[in-house]
């Protein structure tokens, strides 16, 4: 009799626990962060990782009376496993939304699940014009390559520069960078004399370097994905390119802020269109900059940071609106979001679901002893050339 008793006890308790932790699982909102925490992208990730735990202690975690739990997955930069962890977080976690995608190739992967599942994911840091019409339930808060490599080629122009070679990694951002680069390069009365291309796999940049130097363009132009830029510096010195009076040019990556002081002096007088630097001058950057070097052992926000960061805005604004409910009526929530980021002016465009945003032609040089991306000049709120046709 006495062990019928304990058991019904244990029993009864074990059905309270389970029911508790249905309640439970009911009042949290789950959002899956899938990123490249280790591998080649590793540096977009920890920059994406401490914006967003940034953004949630400066901001709160709660939203409309329930608990926001943010669940960190490693994918490596690896497209099955981003859909691998994708499907499981949508299916086991029951996350509200998908956010992160270090690279094309992970946003790509995982598109078709999240149209499947009516799953809201935001685009952290990939940067391919065509991601956003891989899915209608594709938001981002990046950027994208024709924004930047547009608008480095009119400062070109302006500037006189009409014999180029091009030289990007070769998958999709790279491809986007060289056509709309190469393009406005041409239809400005300009040259580009080759077009050379990297792995983006462990890239040997001295094979290519020697040929940019055997063509002596008056400029090199360059995309690689964020962590790729010192390495490169690196070759560019080795090689004398630095010496051979070759303007090196390009998008922002080339001089990551992630990565700008171990370059050295190379990296003196690089030009570059962004839509992000740690340098801008804005009591909103300049209060994110601060806060972000506080919480993290003095690491410097770059523009991976800030799609983070401003990512996890436009989710968390989207389910207040929405009041905690995901799906099509989060992602309504997050069409049309203005706001201002510490890069400047934001806009989620709500027919595209792209980003609009101000392009910052910047310089390297050195302020109190470290080097920065100085900005001196912008073109305002610059839409997806890739989407203007």
């Amino acid at each position: 009799m006495q062990r019928r008793t304990t058991l019904a006890r244990f029993c009864a308790a074990a059905a309270t626990l389970a029911v508790s932790a249905s309640l439970h699982a009911q009042e949290t909102i789950k959002i899956g962060l899938l990123l490249p925490m280790t591998g080649q992208q590793a540096s977009t990730g920890r920059q994406i990782d401490a914006a967003v735990k940034l953004y949630m202690a400066q901001n709160g975690n709660m939203v409309a009376g329930k608990k926001v739990e943010i669940i960190v997955k490693d994918d490596a930069a690896e497209p099955n496993n981003t859909r691998r962890l994708a499907q499981e977080l949508i299916v086991n976690d029951k996350v509200v939304a998908l956010a992160g995608f270090g690279i094309t190739p992970t946003a790509m992967a995982t598109a078709p699940i999240a149209t499947q599942s009516k799953t809201p994911m935001v685009v952290m840091a990939a940067a391919t014009s065509a991601i956003t019409e891989a899915s209608p339930f594709v938001v981002r808060t990046s950027f994208t390559l024709p924004q930047a490599a547009v608008s480095i080629a009119e400062w070109a122009n302006q500037n006189k520069i009409k014999k180029v070679v091009t030289l990007v990694s070769d998958y999709a951002p790279g491809i986007d960078a060289e056509k709309y680069f190469a393009d406005r390069i041409v239809l400005n009365g300009g040259t580009v004399v080759d077009k050379l291309r990297t792995p983006l796999r462990a890239p040997d940049f001295a094979p290519v370097l020697q040929k940019v130097r055997d063509a002596s363009p008056e400029a090199l132009f360059v995309f690689l994905p964020s962590g790729q830029g010192a390495a490169f510096m690196k070759q560019f010195a080795e090689r004398g390119l630095d010496k051979a009076g070759i303007r090196l040019i390009g998008t922002g990556d080339i001089t990551d802020d992630d990565q700008l002081n171990d370059m050295g002096d190379v990296a003196l007088g690089v030009v570059t269109s962004h839509h992000y630097s740690a340098n801008h001058k804005s009591p909103a950057n300049e209060k994110f900059v601060a806060a972000f070097k506080k919480a993290n052992n003095n690491m410097r926000p770059n523009f991976m940071g800030v799609g983070g960061y401003d990512g996890i805005r436009v989710i968390m604004e989207g389910l207040k609106a929405s009041k905690g409910v995901g799906g099509e009526a989060l992602l309504a929530a997050m069409k049309g979001q203005i706001f201002e980021s510490p890069r400047g002016p934001v806009l989620i465009d709500a027919q595209t679901r792209d980003v609009v945003q101000d392009i910052y032609i910047r310089k390297v040089e050195k302020v109190g002893g470290e080097l920065h991306n100085v900005e001196f000049d912008v073109q305002k709120a610059v839409k997806d050339p890739g989407k203007s046709k």
